[in-house]
């Protein structure tokens, strides 16, 4: 099965027409179209939109894999999402180290603050 194929299956399956999926994408149908009879491959952007309106990894709709997510569920990447390593029961737990040499809790918090200021300042 192809990406087209794949395309198609999962809109189907959501029973949406191509002009409904084509909106939601902002593309236009025929465009759409193309994509689900393996005319032209979607870009990067689109796959990602398409795997996210799916709930399926960009691997699946390629073809490199089979299974519909990632192997990590979504309550692992919530978790992960959640965790903040200011947190004093994190910074007990793992021992940072930067040249071999364990960073002390201050130098932890210190990286952390420097990491928050330069997303900042994206």
């Amino acid at each position: 099965m192809n990406t087209g194929d794949r395309i198609a299956l999962l809109r189907e399956s959501l029973g949406w027409t191509q002009e409904e999926l084509a909106q939601k994408l902002g593309i236009t149908r025929a465009a759409l179209s193309h994509y689900e009879k393996n005319r032209r491959k979607p870009d990067f952007e689109t796959l990602t939109q398409l795997a996210d309106l799916f709930d399926v990894s960009i691997d699946y709709l390629v073809g490199r894999t089979s299974a519909l997510q990632d192997a990590q569920s979504k309550a692992i990447d919530h978790f992960a999402d959640q965790l903040e390593l200011s947190d004093e029961e994190l910074l007990k737990k793992y021992q940072l180290s930067i040249d071999g040499r364990p960073l002390t809790p201050e130098e932890t918090r210190r990286f952390i603050a420097f990491v928050r200021a330069e997303r900042n300042m994206m």
